[in-house]
């Protein structure tokens, strides 16, 4: 992954899922990666252990729906890697589970998933993005969800902060075109990941992708990313067909 090795990268929500298969990956792709994460103490044995390989990774702890977190966040990362040329918005909250109909939705609960899935995300990429400006250069991937597009009984919290994360990242795409400064989201599809079995306890594993197998999908894909590519959402299986055929 030569486009992607000596990159400083910020992932958030990186100590399960994709994220961490993200986390491990990036690492072992040669980038200097920066995981955050609520609960962060896994994570930084993870670090360790990738250290002690001889690769750069950092774990940080933080509540991205925390207001106060978000620019310690982003001035401890950058010490750590230097300024940062990849930023992944892969942190994100179901809400409350069993999952539930709007109409038992608290207000509350669906400011407490905006939080974390958009106006997080908004600030991090306000805290980074100016930076990036400056060198004319940087990437900033968010994290969808078919959710996002469609209308799910019951996910309507989740869907409706992951279709305004989409649109924030056209709408920066768009004000920041030609600024060296880019912007994309990506769809992973269905995985088999806590959060997916907080949502469908009954899902069979066999039928959903393994956070490794996506990671490593996603990775390339970006690798490939023409420089001029800004403002676009991609569902990556359907990426991944497209190259194959």
């Amino acid at each position: 992954m030569d486009n992607l090795r000596g990159k400083n990268v910020l992932i958030t929500g990186a100590s399960r899922g994709l994220g961490r298969a993200l986390f491990t990956q990036l690492a072992e792709a040669g980038t200097h990666v920066v995981g955050v994460a609520r609960d962060a103490a896994d994570l930084t044995t993870a670090a360790a252990e990738l250290r002690a390989r001889g690769l750069v990774a950092h774990a940080l702890e933080a509540d991205i729906g925390d207001i106060d977190a978000i620019y310690p966040l982003a001035g401890a990362s950058q010490a750590l890697v230097g300024p940062v040329d990849l930023v992944v918005h892969n942190a994100s909250t179901l809400g409350p589970t069993p999952l539930g109909p709007l109409l038992d939705l608290a207000c509350e609960e669906l400011g407490r998933v905006l939080a974390v899935n958009l106006v997080g995300p908004f600030r991090l990429t306000k805290a980074i993005a100016g930076g990036m400006l400056v060198r004319g250069r940087g990437l900033i991937v968010s994290i969808s969800s078919d959710a996002a597009v469609t209308g799910y009984p019951g996910w309507g919290g989740y869907g409706v902060s992951k279709a305004a994360l989409d649109h924030l990242s056209r709408t920066w795409a768009e004000e920041l075109r030609g600024t060296g400064v880019r912007f994309v989201s990506v769809d992973p599809g269905e995985m088999d990941t806590q959060m997916h079995r907080d949502a469908v306890p009954d899902a069979d594993p066999a039928t959903l992708a393994r956070p490794d197998d996506v990671a490593r999908r996603l990775l390339a894909w970006l690798d490939r990313l023409a420089p001029e590519t800004t403002g676009v959402r991609v569902v990556l299986s359907d990426v991944a067909e497209r190259r194959a055929s």
